[in-house]
């Protein structure tokens, strides 16, 4: 029998949500499946996975053989690293002590660069509401620029009036000086 480490979706439409399973290559998509070994939401930014890395590392070591969407979301949480490095025990490249303390360094560096993107998006979100608010501002006081001027136009009107000769005949003679 072949075992596949897939993908089975769940979710209502439009709204994916996977659970990453191992199942007999022969099964349907979303149908029997040996083990479930953790859940893939893609809804959110940045992904949100949750894996067993070390059920995942058995199905691995026992043959599992990952589809091509497993395989990046199992290299993205270690597991293929986790594999590579049981692996090296195995054959006595080297240690167990270094395999974990390898391991645990490229999780670290993994954790860092997820907390890196996670503060730039929240900055960029941030700033995207900034220039939104200071769009929404100018916009305003457009508006309000705009229904001055005629408050104002009115004013000088009646200035003008009250500055204006009073007669036809004093305009004129104002002319003719």
């Amino acid at each position: 029998m072949s075992v596949k480490i897939r993908l089975q979706r769940h979710g209502k439409k439009g709204k994916p949500f996977y659970w990453i399973v191992a199942a007999d290559a022969r099964a349907k998509r979303d149908g029997k499946y040996l083990e479930k070994i953790g859940t893939y939401n893609p809804n959110v930014n940045p992904a949100l996975i949750d894996l067993n890395v070390d059920k995942a590392v058995q199905w691995l070591q026992n043959g599992a053989q990952p589809t091509d969407t497993a395989k990046n979301i199992l290299s993205y949480k270690g597991a293929m690293l986790k594999n590579h490095l049981v692996g090296g025990v195995r054959k006595g490249a080297l240690t167990q002590e270094q395999a974990d303390a390898k391991f645990a360094a490229w999780l670290e560096e993994k954790a860092t660069k997820i907390s890196d993107k996670e503060a730039g998006l929240s900055k960029a979100e941030s700033e995207a509401k900034a220039k939104a608010l200071a769009a929404e501002k100018a916009v305003n006081e457009a508006r309000i620029e705009a229904a001055k001027p005629v408050v104002e136009e009115v004013a000088e009107v009646e200035e003008a009036a009250e500055a204006a000769p009073e007669t036809i005949d004093e305009a004129q003679e104002k002319a003719a000086e």
